[in-house]
């Protein structure tokens, strides 16, 4: 009887290590993704980047973290004049996980936004 408990024990750590390991690497890179969009909200809201610039820096940064994001998905919006305003970029992408008998999709919707103090 303790060698069944053992073994359902272990197969069960295992299962959670595995669900771990699928789930666990998308939240870290959305929280990479959103702290890159706030370094480009702040640096965007005080400089004279222009959106298309900013558009760039994010897309590039997502590419490196193998986010599936188009560019066009990627909306900056400016309200204000440039470098004395406020900058918003926000975003939404799907990450599908084929987990064993429950294939699921993650939602993520990062957004920052930046106002001046001025």
């Amino acid at each position: 009887m303790g060698t069944v408990k053992l073994i359902l024990v272990l197969g069960l750590l295992g299962g959670l290590v595995y669900v771990g390991a699928e789930v666990i690497p998308p939240y870290f890179a959305n929280y990479e993704f959103q702290d890159t969009l706030d370094n480009e909200a702040r640096i965007g809201t005080y400089s004279t980047k222009g959106d298309d610039v900013i558009r760039e820096a994010v897309f590039k940064r997502a590419q490196e973290l193998e986010l599936p994001i188009a560019k066009e998905q990627i909306k900056v919006q400016r309200t204000g004049p440039l470098g004395n305003g406020s900058v918003v970029i926000e975003t939404d992408y799907s990450v599908h996980l084929d987990l064993p008998g429950y294939p699921m999709d993650l939602d993520f919707h990062p957004h920052s936004k930046n106002k001046t103090a001025f």
